[in-house]
């Protein structure tokens, strides 16, 4: 079966997108193929982040912003942060914003609450592909 490719977009792909990513890998790798990227990407990921993915289990140590350039032309799913930014058009089969506020800048507590929503989200997406409740033909 091929993998369903999933693009997590945000701003700088420094905090919320890379969180994402990272859970996607770990708990949908066998069916996802899994992007992050960012509008104006930022230089580095967050250590907050990588701190609190860390504490799940999971290492995003290795991840880095990424330009839009750089993940494929065309998504199954193109999921964003809520950046209040306008995205450029991806072409993809289903569309969703998760409207979540940047943790950047704040304490590791507010990272920790942005990483458990995205947990939730990344879980129930998954769970949506597996069931086919997502209409994913072009």
């Amino acid at each position: 079966m091929e993998k369903i490719k999933v693009g997590f977009i945000c701003v700088g792909n420094s905090c919320r997108s890379q969180m994402a990513e990272g859970f996607a890998r770990d708990y949908g790798g066998d069916i996802l193929e899994v992007y992050s990227a960012g509008t104006d990407p930022a230089p580095e990921v967050k250590p907050n982040a990588v701190e609190a993915m860390a504490e799940k289990g999971i290492d995003i140590s290795d991840q880095y912003p990424k330009l839009l350039k750089e993940i494929p032309g065309e998504l199954d799913i193109l999921i964003t942060m809520g950046c209040n930014v306008e995205c450029p058009y991806i072409p993809c089969k289903f569309r969703e914003d998760w409207g979540l506020d940047d943790p950047a800048g704040h304490p590791i507590e507010v990272f920790r609450e942005t990483r458990d929503i995205i947990e939730d989200k990344v879980k129930d997406l998954i769970e949506k592909v597996k069931t086919g409740e997502l209409d994913l033909k072009a």
